[in-house]
């Protein structure tokens, strides 16, 4: 359990949600002006900024909250009895919170709309097992490293590698999706796209979940 306390906690979770939504969201805004229509030069510029921003939060925030920044991770740290339900319920709202906020400040940099719906359709059975294994790959890094200092390399590498490997760009993140819907921008996803990828999510976390508990007897016996 963090020593932090609770309003401390939520502001850490709720500043850090707004900062990366920011990045993912302004960087898709910044490619669309500079890419040209190059689909891969935006997916790698995307893909930095966002793998670089997530090492620094966690860096930054890591020891104030945790660094979850994610409501399927801080599921996670509450079944595994590392933060409260009531904890984790206000980390969940103010990464909501900070996800929307960050995306509406990126639209705003950009002298776009606050928000716009978006119209980027991403739905079907490949999509959502995608989101799965991208979210399951997340998980498992987060319950299974070993030091708390390999844990800002581990998540942003993972999820640096699944913007590429997965067919869903790897959103791994339902505050995350929700603020995406807002912005109809390469980075978006239609809203009604988004609860499937949700539940997506909440399944491949569940999922690392379970596995952890069989690959990491320490860890399973420390939970």
């Amino acid at each position: 359990m963090l020593s932090e306390s609770l309003p401390r906690r939520a502001l850490a979770e709720g500043l850090g949600s707004a900062l990366l939504a920011a990045t993912v969201v302004g960087s898709g805004l910044m490619e669309q002006r500079l890419a040209g229509g190059n689909d891969a030069i935006a997916l790698l510029a995307n893909t930095g900024a966002t793998v670089a921003v997530l090492y620094t939060l966690i860096m930054l925030l890591g020891p104030v909250s945790g660094a979850h920044f994610n409501p399927a991770v801080s599921v996670i740290e509450a079944l595994r009895g590392r933060l409260l339900w009531r904890d984790a319920c206000v980390y969940a709202a103010l990464q909501i919170l900070g996800c929307c906020l960050g995306a509406i400040l990126a639209h705003l940099m950009f002298e776009l709309p606050a928000w716009e719906l978006s119209t980027h359709h991403r739905s079907g059975p490949s999509q959502w097992l995608a989101e799965a294994i991208a979210t399951f790959g997340l998980l498992l890094a987060v319950i299974g490293h070993r030091r708390a200092e390999d844990a800002p390399g581990m998540v942003a590498c993972w999820i640096g590698a699944a913007y590429w490997f997965t067919a869903s760009t790897s959103f791994a993140n339902p505050a995350i999706t929700i603020a995406r819907s807002l912005t109809n921008s390469f980075s978006g996803i239609r809203p009604i796209d988004a609860p499937p990828f949700i539940v997506a999510q909440l399944t491949g976390a569940l999922a690392a979940w379970a596995i952890a508990r069989a690959l990491f007897p320490a860890i399973r016996s420390a939970s």
